[in-house]
């Protein structure tokens, strides 16, 4: 049975608020594409933004307008024909017939002023910020894709407009482990979270033995020493799998590195600079981070792991009871904390933002990178599909692994601990790094 599993009640304008800003960011990374990047080029991890921006439109239309009001029609004809990403499969995005881009954001604010309409004064029911929420966090990570599809095309940087000035933050590397005693630990996210995806559910009890972490993620210089000591040329260091990976996709490299005559340099959208030494690696696959781990004779964490020197305080007997919510505490910070929302447009160094450390000593545990575990994509006990059934379920079953933290383009506001992402383990388009643990 699918749900449509209450949250937290919101004010009406918090949610309007909430959409006009992912909307402002899909407009601010898609809004200056020249006419023939809209519908190209085709590649096996892009979509086409024309047909991309109107998917993001439908997904409001869809669940709740269609699903959650119950009109009996979508705002733009054959909507679903054309933008269900379940049932156009993704070679065939490129060949339907599709509304203009002027039509597509015009039917992107019919959709918006239906919903608007629909919204009581004051604060909305549970069951309507729940899909309110879900449907705006769904555009926040297509704002994320589109960042890194322009990575990908080589586009130049997007013009993202900070409402606010980005405090300072320090640099250099942050080195060395945190030792994390072992317990019993609530994975996932119980009835207190204020909104919780269904992979992140049920919240159950699991044990974990004492680890040492890292305190920081692999930075470009870290990984520099591996490519220099002939790690991708070694294939004692590869799983069969990722060897395979390797050798079909050419790589000697993390994909945008390159020897300059200085040293290292690292295509960051459309602009070759040199490597930041002590900013997180970004742009590689589980298969490299496998690697890495090996040649340093280190291992992935698990995402339980992860987690627990996400969230948990020590205290005289190990880890205390409480389970926080962020890193810091159970406000969800600002700049201090972490570097999300995109507004930097890149990484920061490993030693930025003490504010955001874990009560274990672990930065930078939520923004920055995406961290790669040890961990596939799999259900915890007792999961449901909630309302959007194929936002995980589909997803089990071919091999993905799981992925915590987020990134600095991904938004705060669906961010926690609890959080998980998940792709398979050859992506290395995603702003996606690692950790490690000692063995």
């Amino acid at each position: 049975m699918i749900q449509t599993p209450p949250t937290h009640p919101v004010a009406s304008e918090t949610l309007i608020a909430m959409l006009d800003d992912a909307r402002q960011r899909t407009l601010e990374l898609t809004g200056d594409l020249p006419a023939e990047r809209r519908l190209g080029p085709k590649l096996s991890i892009v979509n086409p933004p024309q047909w991309e921006i109107g998917h993001v439109g439908f997904f409001y239309d869809h669940f709740f307008l269609h699903h959650r009001h119950g009109l009996p029609d979508y705002q733009i004809a054959d909507a679903e024909r054309i933008y269900d990403s379940m049932g156009v499969a993704h070679d065939d995005r490129w060949d339907l017939e599709l509304p203009t881009m002027d039509d597509t954001l015009a039917y992107l604010r019919q959709v918006r002023a239906q919903m608007v309409e629909r919204l009581p004064q004051g604060t909305a029911d549970a069951v309507t910020s729940y899909v309110w929420q879900l449907a705006v966090f769904h555009e926040d990570m297509h704002g994320e894709a589109f960042t890194y599809t322009r990575q990908t095309l080589a586009d130049p940087a997007p013009a993202i407009v900070s409402p606010a000035p980005l405090p300072a933050v320090g640099g250099g590397p942050l080195e060395g482990d945190v030792a994390i005693p072992g317990g019993t630990h609530t994975l996932g996210a119980d009835e207190q979270v204020p909104f919780r995806f269904d992979n992140e559910k049920p919240a159950h009890r699991v044990s974990v033995a004492p680890f040492q972490i890292a305190r920081a993620p692999v930075t470009g210089a870290d990984f520099a020493r591996f490519v220099e000591a002939g790690g991708y040329r070694d294939r004692a260091f590869w799983s069969e799998e990722g060897w395979r990976w390797r050798e079909s996709n050419g790589l000697e490299a993390p994909v945008y590195w390159r020897a300059g005559a200085d040293g290292w340099e690292v295509r960051h959208f459309d602009e070759w600079h040199p490597l930041q030494p002590h900013a997180p690696v970004a742009h590689v696959s589980w298969h490299e981070a496998e690697a890495y781990c090996r040649w340093a004779d280190r291992r992935l964490p698990t995402e339980v792991e992860w987690e627990v020197a996400a969230s948990r305080v020590p205290d005289e007997a190990g880890l205390a009871p409480e389970k926080r919510l962020y890193p810091w505490g159970d406000s969800n910070g600002d700049g201090r904390h972490a570097n999300t929302d995109g507004y930097r447009l890149g990484s920061v160094d490993a030693a930025a933002l003490a504010h955001g450390d874990s009560a274990f000593g672990c930065r930078h545990m939520l923004g920055n990178v995406w961290e790669w575990t040890a961990s596939p994509f799999t259900p915890y006990p007792g999961f449901e599909a909630d309302l959007y059934a194929d936002y995980s379920e589909p997803w089990f079953t071919d091999g993905r692994y799981v992925l915590r933290g987020g990134s600095w383009a991904t938004r705060r506001r669906h961010l926690n601990n609890n959080t998980r992402n998940f792709f398979p383990p050859g992506r290395n388009d995603i702003i996606a790094g690692f950790r490690t643990c000692a063995r």
